[in-house]
């Protein structure tokens, strides 16, 4: 009967070839280090567990392991495992260039997510720690379906400072993320037999999707230098709006159009959804205020925090007019679908004062970058404009007409991943031609920063 072969610690795939086992075994090593299959810091298997794997002596692999750690490729300390040295690999001379991995751009400009690797991870752990210990054992159950009371009396007392928004924590619902809340109210608007829903020329087509899920056809409204006009709204069960700044052109609602499109709210009984995304970024002046402290009787006003901190939090947050909370909750399902934690962990950053702290230092990173950006065109590319108000994680570049697709192009060749204006048009709207990039400048995190802004540069029209 044949003896079962033991196996110890990790795996480790290796096709020793050439002349002796012991320099076959070194020489696959080493190719696996050189070639960055095994990455800096791998451990290895002990010499042991790597000659019952291979059905060699232990002392073949244990002379193996003593060359490459001599040759620099592997260290070793007593009592410790071997591992793969911390150096750079540096490729054979003549060697091709790997290939970027499929979907991994060298240079990511696209708009929709902040800085990552600002995320205040400390202050999130210690903000964590307390919420947890302090925490009632009844956190720890199915929860209130409008999310946290914590969270919602800290959001109520945010949203009022910050903001401008009227709000009253009985009627904050908490949700994951815009899109969630977007889907509950589509839901809700269909139930009342609504079949239509004004958008924006420009926006996100996720949500137009979302929209047309819930069995709903969105119809979209004329725009200009003053932004989306409401002067075309009538009978729509609801418009969705970014008035504090319009993506992904940039522009702030007029205060007439603002005026008008609640007007038409009273007037008809149609609801207002405004996403007020980034609102907390605005770099040039005080934040224009929501508008839902116009008319809380007629405007939802949607936040989240997946610009602010992250999108992978999955926090966001509906204020709803008065009435309107029973028929959300029914559409949610009468559950609470965010983590009871990570609701208290925000409701104490809010009112410990961390998110405030977290927002300013990122509001100052953010417009140093718009800042640095903006020089660069005026230096390099005087013929692209940056338009918009200063504000947010993103902006547009104005290129010369018929020039869009060529850049794109070459930024697809230089490894630059930047979207085109033009996939941001509503299908159906029917707006002059303008030839753009959608920059997200909050995207790389600060140290690929200026590699990112130089590959952008280099494949704008000159």
């Amino acid at each position: 009967m044949a003896k079962p072969r033991a196996t110890f610690g990790v795996d480790l795939h290796l096709e020793p070839t050439g002349g002796g086992v012991r320099r076959g075994l070194t020489d696959a090593l080493r190719e696996a280090v050189r070639t960055g299959r095994l990455a800096p810091g791998t451990r290895l298997p002990s010499s042991r567990a790597l000659a019952a794997d291979l059905g060699v002596a232990r002392n073949t692999v244990a002379d193996a392991y003593a060359d490459l750690v001599a040759e620099g490729w592997l260290t070793a300390r007593q009592g410790s495992a071997t591992r793969v040295s911390d150096r750079t690999v540096v490729p054979p001379a003549g060697a091709p260039p790997r290939p970027r991995e499929p979907g991994r751009p060298t240079h990511n400009l696209v708009p929709g997510t902040p800085d990552l690797a600002s995320f205040p991870r400390a202050q999130w752990l210690k903000t964590a720690r307390r919420a947890l210990a302090t925490a009632p054992y009844q956190a720890l159950d199915y929860g209130d379906p409008r999310g946290r009371i914590e969270l919602r009396t800290a959001l109520a007392g945010y949203l009022s400072r910050a903001r401008g928004v009227r709000a009253d924590p009985e009627h904050i619902l908490v949700c994951a993320g815009f899109s969630h809340g977007l889907r509950l109210l589509g839901a809700v608007l269909r139930a009342r037999g609504a079949r239509t829903v004004a958008v924006e020329s420009y926006g996100l087509d996720v949500h137009w999707n979302l929209l047309a899920a819930a069995g709903l056809r969105t119809v979209p409204l004329p725009f200009d230098e003053r932004g989306t006009d409401p002067g075309e709204l009538t009978d729509e069960a609801a418009v969705l709006l970014t008035p504090a700044h319009q993506f992904p052109m940039g522009g702030t609602l007029h205060r007439d159009r603002r005026a008008a499109v609640v007007e038409w709210a009273r007037r008809t009984g149609g609801l207002v959804v405004e996403d007020d995304y980034d609102g907390e970024f605005r770099y040039d002046r005080q934040p224009v205020g929501a508008l839902q402290g116009l008319d809380p009787d007629h405007v939802v006003h949607a936040g989240t925090a997946s610009k602010s901190l992250a999108p992978g939090l999955r926090l966001g947050w509906l204020v709803l007019p008065p009435g309107l909370m029973e028929e959300v909750l029914a559409a949610k399902g009468g559950i609470d679908s965010c983590g009871s934690l990570d609701q208290l962990t925000l409701a104490e950053f809010l009112v410990s004062g961390a998110y405030d702290r977290h927002v300013r230092a990122a509001r100052l990173r953010y417009r140093r970058r718009r800042d640095a950006l903006v020089a660069e065109l005026a230096r390099r590319a005087p013929r692209v404009h940056a338009t918009g108000i200063a504000a947010g994680l993103h902006v547009v570049l104005r290129l010369p007409p018929g020039t869009e697709q060529s850049a794109l192009r070459a930024a697809a060749w230089q490894g630059l991943a930047v979207h085109g204006l033009h996939r941001y048009q509503h299908p159906e709207a029917t707006v002059e031609r303008r030839d753009a990039l959608v920059v997200g400048y909050g995207t790389p995190p600060d140290h690929a920063w200026s590699g990112a802004l130089e590959a952008l540069c280099a494949v704008l029209p000159e």
